[in-house]
């Protein structure tokens, strides 16, 4: 029981310490999980998660995700979840893909302490 309430914890703490993004990220992943388990409660939850945080300053991007998760929340009601499956594995290595770039970009080049645009030079 110690060991539960310890996972719990470290749990709480990577949620709260995420950045939004990362938040996205983990909402696929228990949106996945639950197509593996046909969970459908749960799989609904993290979808209906992804859409409510939309961001609708894009309106064309939010409306084209909108219409993917719509189109998911319809096979997990038909029980379809491998195509649900399918389509969110795909949306998150492309979340997960500009999570990477945004990290390399904020990571310094080097350990040498020279700013990038000096080394170049």
């Amino acid at each position: 029981m110690q060991m539960a309430y310890g996972a719990n914890q470290y749990k709480k703490q990577e949620i709260l310490g995420a950045s939004p993004l990362r938040l996205v990220i983990m909402a696929y992943d228990l949106a996945i999980r639950a197509c593996d388990k046909q969970d459908f409660q749960t799989a609904v939850k993290a979808i209906t998660a992804l859409r409510d945080a939309l961001d609708y300053d894009y309106a064309e991007v939010a409306a084209g995700l909108l219409s993917l998760y719509q189109w998911c929340l319809d096979c997990i009601r038909k029980g379809d979840y491998d195509s649900a499956k399918k389509t969110l594995v795909e949306l998150r290595e492309a979340w997960a893909n500009v999570e990477k770039q945004l990290n390399t970009v904020s990571e310094p080049s080097s350990q040498t302490g020279i700013s990038p645009a000096l080394q170049s030079a």
